[in-house]
């Protein structure tokens, strides 16, 4: 197994800068090409077994990603968003909570953090896990502040004050979808509905307004994304 640097290093030799544009170019130097003839421009092109096993390194470590995104936003996040006199009682800097109901806990508020960089399109995986986090937030007996932070509220709102429905939005999370249905049964059918019900409950924050790191992450798209 390579390190990562290696793997780093043979990527960047074989991309030359763009790796479309590499890929474009050696598809047209191998056209018309025999077997002999691949074995002798190979070497020249940086096309050699270590190519793969760097993309197999660097694939296995992009699996991590997310997880350091998450807990390394939430740490940063600390020192802009805790308040005089606030104390931390639980953490769950992994992605997705390590036992623990939310991602924060304080003397003060709960809170969950969506590092994603939304785009406005379709996003419904993104949709289904942010509805799962404000409803979970808006449903916990507290006397706390419950905060959902996110990157940008504009999507975001508009999700939550959208048509779509909410069997759609828990179709795959049957448990979620079985517990909604135990609480409200057919009360509301459309996320708009809910929302517009619980929305005093959950504060929304866009975390990138008081993280400025967050706004090299909006620029270089390094955010996290959800699974």
């Amino acid at each position: 197994m390579i390190t990562l640097l290696e793997a780093a290093n043979a990527i960047q030799q074989f991309e030359h800068g763009s790796l479309t544009k590499r890929i474009s170019a050696i598809e047209t130097i191998l056209q018309g090409s025999d077997k002999q003839a691949c074995e002798t421009v190979f070497p020249s092109l940086s096309v050699k077994p270590i190519l793969l096993d760097a993309a197999f390194t660097l694939k296995q470590t992009a699996g991590q990603i997310n997880i350091l995104i998450h807990a390394i936003g939430i740490l940063l996040s600390l020192p802009h968003i805790l308040q005089d006199n606030e104390v931390i009682e639980a953490l769950s800097l992994g992605a997705g909570n390590t036992g623990r109901p939310f991602d924060m806990e304080t003397n003060r508020r709960i809170a969950e953090f969506k590092f994603t960089n939304w785009k406005g399109g379709s996003e419904s995986i993104r949709q289904n896990s942010l509805f799962k986090d404000f409803y979970l937030l808006a449903e916990h007996e507290t006397t706390k502040d419950r905060c959902l932070y996110v990157i940008g509220t504009q999507h975001p709102l508009k999700f939550l004050k959208g048509r779509r429905s909410l069997e759609s939005v828990m179709s795959k999370n049957k448990k979620l979808w079985a517990e909604f249905q135990a609480r409200y049964g057919n009360r509301f059918a459309k996320v708009y509905e809910y929302y517009e019900h619980r929305k005093s409950s959950v504060q929304l924050i866009d975390i990138a307004k008081l993280v400025p790191q967050f706004t090299n992450g909006l620029n270089s798209e390094g955010v996290e994304e959800d699974v």
